[in-house]
């Protein structure tokens, strides 16, 4: 069935390159009247029409929207964003995609977090008509305004590494962009934002996603209004994805490890990345992370061979080694279980996935039930028969469908 429609999804993707109105217009914002929003250009314009063409037959593809199509009643507007944050104390300059509804109104913000990525023309404000994406942009027409952040290290702060896996940076420059976001849509006519506020992301962005949850209802409660948080395949805590991965004969995105720990490295983690990495990987590793290296081109340059990755004395003594104190440090302090959160919650996660083992997601979920979170609160939905890439768009696509029968009181 799926390829059957592929033919008439491609039709309906390219009815939307000639029904969008493209245009990179800037338009600087008058700093003196904001603390966080700096620049705005428009990207595109989807019509109504065309939005709900695409998600009718996306409904066959991924049923997870069977149940909203009926939702999209509302053309979109697209725009990049940069907005001031700070990195380690030093002001920087971020960047994200702004969605929103043409129809006048008073919405919604939801946020979403991307998984990993490596290559700065992938970031969402640099790639804005990626499958993903795109898709994400159009549910703006269901009754959101969106926000994509880039993250650090990609869009408007290329020049600068990715913290990858790093909480307190991460959670910063995506909650300033949506103190950014707030700052944009004032300056609009027709839309207006409520206080309420949906998160979720994917892999990377699931671990963002919880970061963030946490630090609204620990930090930033009276300033959001968390409605429900929805995060899929996220390594919630590094300590075990390492033990997984060390345990194995063989693990197939050798690049996510050497990502981290080269993002640590950068972060002046002490323990030295040639004590980690075997001497022909650790030598190069750090100039495969220059944005302009894929995963699978990063993947390509070291070995899916578990004991020819990492050097013998790190497999052997990661847990208790001086050596490896800083490491270890560094994964404690970026790594987080579950809490007794006021949130719903939604743990999404392939249960054929190879990369981020779904054992992550279900050890999160029964520390929320040992923290005497209800299970009416906090859901665990295993996408069966899924792995790490083919969960990507049915668990958002889920996610985004389960927002909107909350917001709308159907569930």
């Amino acid at each position: 069935m799926k390829d059957l429609l592929q033919p008439l999804l491609l039709f309906i993707l390219i009815s939307i390159a000639f029904s969008a109105c493209d245009r990179f217009d800037d338009e600087k914002v008058d700093g003196t009247e904001n603390e966080y929003l700096v620049e705005e250009n428009f990207v595109v314009a989807y019509q109504q029409s065309v939005i709900s063409a695409n998600m009718n037959v996306a409904a066959l593809l991924y049923p997870e929207i069977s149940a909203i199509t009926d939702k999209f009643t509302s053309g979109v507007e697209v725009y990049k964003i940069t907005y001031n944050t700070t990195f380690e104390g030093e002001a920087v300059v971020a960047s994200g995609l702004v969605c929103l509804p043409t129809a006048a109104g008073t919405y919604p913000l939801m946020s979403f977090q991307n998984g990993t990525n490596t290559l700065h023309s992938a970031a969402p404000s640099e790639n804005p008509n990626g499958d993903l994406f795109q898709k994400l942009e159009m549910m703006a027409s269901s009754g959101f305004v969106i926000a994509i952040p880039d993250y650090l290290g990609f869009g408007a702060s290329d020049d600068m590494f990715h913290p990858y896996l790093h909480a307190e940076s991460t959670v910063k420059s995506v909650a300033d962009m949506l103190r950014a976001v707030k700052e944009f849509v004032e300056g609009k006519s027709s839309v207006t934002l409520s206080n309420d506020l949906y998160i979720t992301g994917y892999s990377q962005g699931g671990w963002v996603t919880l970061q963030l949850q946490k630090a609204i209802e620990t930090n930033y409660s009276n300033e959001f209004k968390l409605k429900a948080s929805a995060c899929g395949a996220g390594p919630y805590d590094i300590s075990t994805v390492t033990e997984l991965v060390t345990s194995q004969p063989e693990y197939p995105m050798p690049y996510f490890l050497a990502y981290l720990y080269n993002s640590y490295a950068e972060l002046d983690m002490e323990t030295p990345i040639d004590s980690v990495f075997q001497e022909e990987y650790a030598a190069k590793i750090s100039g495969l992370f220059d944005g302009n290296h894929s995963g699978s081109q990063i993947n390509s340059e070291l070995t899916t061979v578990v004991s020819d990755l990492f050097q013998p004395n790190f497999m052997a003594n990661w847990k208790t080694s001086e050596t490896f104190a800083s490491l270890r440090t560094m994964m404690e302090e970026n790594s987080i279980e579950g809490y007794n959160t006021n949130i719903p919650t939604l743990l999404l996660h392939g249960t054929a996935d190879t990369y981020v083992p779904p054992v992550l997601s279900s050890d999160l979920y029964q520390q929320f039930i040992g923290k005497g979170v209800s299970t009416d609160l906090v859901t665990l939905a295993p996408l069966n028969g899924l792995d790490h890439t083919s969960a990507i768009m049915p668990a958002e696509l889920a996610a985004i469908a389960w927002f909107i029968q909350l917001r709308d009181g159907e569930i």
